[in-house]
């Protein structure tokens, strides 16, 4: 496929065009603003008349230039920052805060240095009501499921930074959360480590079917991952270009279609 034909394919910004292919509204985010207020008084426009929607099990990147909000949309899908305009819903209930069945993996992998692999993860289910034992148990599951069974009583200081960004991603899944949000979560990792972790997400997103919304600045990565990459602008951030990718997993970086894909998005981003 060549540039231009990638370049046709792309979906412009209206309301209509940021909707999910499966036309089933999961999370839906309708006319969204985000305002930060200076300690001056004035006030900072971040995000700007956001429209988009996301299928349930949909794997959807945000990638963008620095400053362009992918981070404060990821944070307001999760509830951890408030709506200045518009709404964001999830399974057609508003969101209103952390605990709508969103599980959040930040680039800092914020594991407590005084707990274990497995007690990190059984903390996830501390709100759960299970038993102690329950608890281990399941932490014991999720860690065999990123592929750690082998490292349960290790310490964050005695694992390399993708053996902790694995533990934060088993504890993310404590609770069984319908959605996985990950901000940059491999972006302080070596290249192969990161690569390595994406094909992981893969599998555990193929075993476990969550919604993925990820945030990158790495467009390979977005295109390694994703089933649609939404572009985002600067200044303020709004959404420029949806980018469908219609490419079987696994994927090939040398794959002339993925190159085209890479170059169309490049460009925008360079525009």
């Amino acid at each position: 496929m060549s540039q231009s034909q990638v370049i046709e394919r792309r979906s412009p910004v209206g309301r209509a065009e940021g909707q999910n292919p499966a036309g089933t509204d999961f999370i839906r985010i309708d006319s969204a603003r985000k305002v930060f207020t200076q300690r001056s008084g004035g006030a900072v426009p971040v995000l700007d008349s956001i429209d988009l929607s996301i299928a349930e099990n949909e794997f959807v990147s945000f990638i963008g230039r620095s400053g362009c909000g992918k981070t404060t949309l990821l944070n307001m899908i999760a509830g951890l920052e408030d709506v200045s305009a518009g709404r964001i819903t999830i399974a057609g209930k508003v969101v209103t805060g952390p605990g709508q069945g969103q599980g959040v993996v930040f680039q800092q992998h914020a594991l407590f240095p005084w707990l274990t692999a497995v007690d990190n993860v059984a903390f996830g289910f501390r709100k759960s009501g299970l038993a102690k034992a329950e608890r281990r148990r399941r932490a014991l599951e999720l860690l065999a499921l990123v592929g750690l069974e082998a490292a349960a009583g290790r310490y964050p200081r005695e694992m390399s930074g993708g053996m902790q960004q694995r533990v934060s991603i088993a504890r993310a899944l404590a609770l069984d959360p319908q959605i996985l949000l990950m901000d940059e979560p491999f972006g302080a990792l070596d290249e192969l480590t990161r690569i390595e972790l994406q094909q992981e997400l893969l599998r555990i997103w193929e075993a476990r079917r969550k919604t993925i919304v990820f945030v990158t600045h790495s467009i390979s990565e977005a295109l390694m991952l994703s089933d649609r990459i939404v572009l985002l602008a600067p200044n303020p951030g709004r959404i420029k270009r949806i980018f469908p990718v219609d490419l079987p997993r696994p994927r090939l970086r040398t794959d002339p279609t993925f190159n085209a894909l890479y170059q169309a998005i490049w460009n925008e981003l360079s525009t």
